[in-house]
């Protein structure tokens, strides 16, 4: 089988001509799953539509092909439905159920909708519902763990199907009906056979074959497997297989026995990589996952692993880089073989040198977008050729490719709880790589799922330091999207968390993090007070620069809260802050607000002057747009004045700036630049 594939956990070969030939077999269970969609429903019987999707349900073991039906039957009725085809798997390669907040998440990454990072799962599943309201797609859903995720993922709309893989019923599902599988008939399992190892062996012994497919008990992850094995030794017999198999025939199912049989037949080199693929975050691995895993080269481990893919071992996704998945059905027998022949400490190891891996990538994939750093490039060139990526774009397309299982990795290293050092370093390196290639807003659900996961170490170990750090980027993350009491619940047990650890930086984030959400809240005497605790530390730190934006941030406290001339004071301060610091752009923005402020407390003779003087700052700090805002601004001062002339002059010149601009329609006005709730990046370092 040199030029065949196969999908290990199904019977459809991958690489057969004719579409129409792909699939062997279940044609009486296809026949009844496109009947069932037609089928009037309980809720149609009284000549009302069906309020939701239909469900289709496919049940059998692992390795009985129930997801290669799913495919088929999704491939053929696809024309149906023109807004495409979403999968989601919603039980890992372990069985751990997958919570039903990352499926819809997932699911609505596909459909490009866009949902606040730290969603709960009720808002992502109404989410998903509401994008799926005037679609007609189909949702396959593969390895339901229970009824009650199919449930949660399923759209209210009777134009979309459900195809819904799971081993055993869905109960609490209404009006559905189970596609029951077993294994294949004896001549289906012999031409799946003959079509693995050529028709010759199988003709010359076609009893042989009948007896090695009752062998497998029809099922096609098992006959895979054999013919897999059959066709890397193509002296051997068909008999010679089924006398092994009928020798041993052990006390586990039909793939157990198979797989084991090929495992034991492999080189110790290559057995050894097999079993450890039992470890491979989500069942993904690619060629550094296995080399880091067994400690060999990476070349030779492509070439392996391109071994095992073509002999039903592992199922090659089709991408430009290489990458792998360990079918469901092997994966609890991977992991048996995996603690038979290796000791605890040597896994431990194995899963260590893989996350360090990790981690060295990622510094690779960050280092290759700091083209104006010496010192990055420096440690680029200082990294293995075998870790460096040949382009950003090489770089990005590698973490785009990989976030599935760089973020089961996280996890992985989390639950693993004896790997704590590495599981920070690796989530502090992830974080940094996506911020770098896809920008926090675009990776921000991701990074929310991040911080949280830190957010488990550090309380895990308590290590109040990093325990502050991820409480502060969730806190952001909170405010950003609109949940501001969660941020203030966060970052109050920050500033715990910073005062324990006797960290000032954290404490004086924490502050002025507590004082935003108070101003977003409308509390603005709160907000002044926790602004002005926060100025105090940076005072005492000695931080001028960061004391002169706070004195800003207080005064625009002041100024919600009506208090004007206690704004102007600190606004005052605020500028002659910035201008001892030689911060041009900073002075003129704090003469704008000044500006505004004066023109708050009546005093327009003071604004008018204190706004001129902003607009010769601003054209210092060739800050374009401000100017615009502030010659509009000096518009309406002249307009309440009664002075059309000088209002109209201002305006026209105001225009002017904007039409050189490239986004004419934006609005960079510092209305209320300094009040708004800061929100700081989510890849800050941890």
């Amino acid at each position: 089988m040199t030029d065949q594939a196969m999908d290990p956990d199904g019977v459809r070969l991958l690489e057969d001509a004719a579409p129409e030939g792909r699939f062997l077999g279940r044609n009486r269970e296809l026949k009844e799953l496109r009947a069932d969609i037609e089928r009037a429903g309980l809720d149609t019987l009284s000549g009302r539509k069906a309020p939701r999707a239909r469900v289709l349900l496919i049940a059998g073991r692992p390795g009985s092909g129930r997801t290669a039906l799913a495919e088929e039957l999704v491939r053929q009725v696809a024309g149906r439905y023109p807004d495409g085809v979403l999968r989601a798997r919603l039980s890992e390669p372990d069985g751990t159920r997958v919570p039903v907040g990352r499926a819809a998440r997932e699911l609505l990454d596909v459909l490009e909708t866009p949902v606040p990072a730290g969603a709960p799962e009720d808002e992502l599943t109404e989410a998903l519902r509401t994008a799926l309201a005037d679609r007609r797609a189909v949702l396959l859903l593969d390895d339901a763990a229970d009824a009650e995720q199919v449930d949660a993922l399923l759209p209210d709309n009777p134009d979309c199907l459900a195809v819904t893989v799971s081993s055993g019923p869905l109960t609490g599902i209404a009006d559905v009906r189970p596609c029951t599988l077993g294994g294949l008939d004896t001549k289906s399992g012999v031409e799946l056979l003959s079509r693995l190892t050529g028709s010759v062996r199988v003709t010359v012994d076609p009893r042989a074959a009948e007896r090695l497919a009752e062998q497998c008990q029809g099922l096609p992850a098992a006959l895979v497997l054999a013919g897999g094995w059959l066709a890397a030794r193509p002296k051997a017999a068909v008999a010679d297989l089924a006398r092994q198999l009928h020798t041993d025939p052990g006390q586990d199912g039909a793939v157990s026995r198979v797989g084991r049989l090929v495992h034991d037949s492999l080189p110790t080199t290559a057995a050894r990589m097999l079993r450890l693929l039992s470890l491979a975050p989500g069942g993904l691995v690619d060629p550094h996952t296995a080399a880091a895993l067994t400690g060999c080269p990476v070349e030779a481990a492509h070439t392996t692993l391109d071994g095992f893919a073509a002999h039903g071992l592992l199922h090659s996704v089709g991408s430009a880089q290489p990458q792998y998945r360990v079918p469901c059905c092997l994966h609890p027998l991977l992991r048996d073989l995996a603690a038979e022949h290796e000791k605890p400490g040597e896994l431990q190891l194995a899963r260590a040198r893989m996350l360090e891996r990790i981690v060295r990538l990622l510094q690779s994939c960050r280092a290759i977008t700091e083209t104006d750093s010496p010192q990055a490039r420096e440690r680029l060139l200082g990294m293995p050729r075998a870790l460096r990526f040949p382009s950003p774009r090489a770089a990005a397309d590698w973490l785009r490719l990989r976030r599935p299982a760089l973020l089961a990795a996280a996890r992985l290293a989390v639950a693993d709880g004896e790997l704590d050092t590495l599981a920070r370093r690796l989530m502090s390196q992830l974080v940094r790589a996506m911020a770098a290639h896809f920008g926090t807003q675009a990776a921000a659900s991701d990074l929310y799922d991040i911080h949280g996961l830190v957010l488990d170490v550090a309380e895990r170990r308590a290590l109040p330091r990093e325990r502050a750090a991820a409480l502060l980027n969730l806190g952001d993350l909170d405010a950003h999207n609109g949940r501001t009491a969660d941020a203030l619940t966060r970052y109050r047990a920050a500033l715990d968390a910073g005062r324990e650890a006797n960290d000032p930086y954290a404490t004086g984030r924490a502050m002025e993090s507590v004082g935003g959400a108070h101003l977003e809240l409308g509390d603005f005497d709160r907000a002044a007070d926790w602004f002005g605790r926060a100025l105090a530390e940076r005072l005492a730190r000695g931080e001028p620069a960061e004391a002169a934006r706070l004195y800003g941030r207080i005064g625009a406290a002041h100024t919600y809260a009506g208090r004007y001339g206690d704004a102007l004071r600190d606004w005052r301060a605020a500028v002659a802050g910035h201008r001892r610091q030689g911060d041009t752009a900073a002075q003129a923005r704090a003469l704008s607000e000044l500006a505004r402020v004066q023109e708050y407390a009546g005093r327009l003779d003071e604004s008018l002057r204190t706004c001129r003087e902003a607009v010769e700052w601003a054209r210092r700090a060739e800050d374009t747009r401000l100017q615009a805002a502030l010659h509009l601004r000096l518009a309406d001062s002249f307009a309440h004045l009664g002075d059309a002339a000088s209002a109209a002059l201002h305006r026209s010149t105001a225009e002017r700036m904007l039409a050189a601009e490239e986004d004419p329609e934006g609005d960079s006005t510092p209305e209320h630049g300094a009040n708004a709730c800061e929100i700081r990046s989510a890849s800050a370092e941890d």
